[in-house]
């Protein structure tokens, strides 16, 4: 119960910062340089969290009346072999990830865009590295 009126407050909170941003976008209103971008950003974050948060509240209903497709949904949720799918893709898509940021932070500085954009592209590079040489220490101590 308590998932579904987090699903529920969420959704409002998505159309909430969805709307905002469109508001803000017809008006024009942004005055400052930092704030020209915020109601793209707010249109974005509300476009992301409302779909995903409506997504949840629509496949819950679908399944609400019926047993087997929610036994066999949380069947699948559940399945090792889909959980081992998921995280293998996921290690390709890290694998890759890394050549490109590698490919975007060396474009970038050639293309002298501003220093703080390069270090902050840098900044994240590292915080996922360093987040996979935490957690690749953690597991090899644990087996």
């Amino acid at each position: 119960m308590k998932q579904k009126a987090f699903d529920y407050l969420l959704a409002l909170v998505g159309f909430a910062l969805l709307a905002a941003g469109l508001y803000l976008v017809k008006r024009g209103i942004a005055s400052p340089e930092i704030f020209k971008a915020l109601p793209y950003v707010s249109i974005g974050l509300g476009c992301g969290i409302f779909g995903h948060d409506m997504g949840s509240i629509i496949s819950r209903k679908a399944i609400q009346h019926n047993p087997d497709i929610q036994k066999q949904v949380e069947i699948e949720k559940k399945d090792e072999r889909n959980i081992a799918l998921a995280n293998r893709a996921k290690a390709k898509a890290y694998d890759l990830m890394l050549f490109v940021f590698g490919a975007l932070m060396l474009a970038f500085a050639l293309l002298g865009v501003d220093l703080a954009v390069i270090l902050l592209l840098v900044l994240g590079y590292l915080l996922v590295i360093f987040y996979f040489i935490y957690y690749l220490a953690k597991y090899n101590r644990e087996m």
